[in-house]
């Protein structure tokens, strides 16, 4: 039920955009000046989230961001492991430093992000596969997805290079 309840939530931010787009004529769009149209339209702002659930995001976004050098290669890795665990009652992520972290939960932690990143590559092809169709007199977008060369790359690029990526 809550999901049929977020869907069509979701799908009437979708419409409101689309009507923005249509009064605006502007087919790119600050999602700010979307949400101060659909305000003045009588759009009801969302709650303020619950203080503690806000901060516990910040704390996410600062474990998320934290990395280290690694004594050996003098490279970078990020310091903590999140794996998001879903239970009847919804969803929550667990995070755990990379150093001390159970084979176990390192391993769920990175076919997680894997998974996650499959998912982007899958709808990027969607989405550029779609653009070219609707585009047929433009050349075709092309995207590859095989990441290996790019990372390969990327290891042995400057460090001022591999900071900036």
């Amino acid at each position: 039920m809550q999901n049929k309840t977020r869907s069509t939530k979701k799908q009437q931010m979708q419409r409101i955009i689309q009507w923005y787009r249509d009064e605006t004529g502007s087919d790119s769009v600050d999602m700010r000046e979307v949400a101060k149209f659909a305000v003045g339209k009588g759009f009801q702002l969302p709650k303020p989230k619950d203080p503690i659930t806000h901060l516990a995001e910040k704390f996410a976004d600062a474990a998320r961001e934290e990395t280290r050098k690694d004594e050996k290669t003098g490279r970078t890795y990020r310091a903590n492991l999140a794996v998001v665990n879903h239970t009847a009652s919804g969803q929550y992520t667990l995070w755990g430093d990379i150093d001390t972290a159970p084979r176990k939960f390192a391993q769920k932690a990175f076919v997680q992000r894997r998974e996650h990143m499959v998912g982007e590559a899958v709808q990027l092809t969607l989405d550029v596969d779609h653009w070219n169709i609707v585009n047929p007199l433009e050349e075709p977008i092309l995207m590859p997805i095989d990441f290996t060369d790019d990372v390969e790359e990327r290891l042995n690029a400057p460090d001022e290079i591999n900071i900036a990526a």
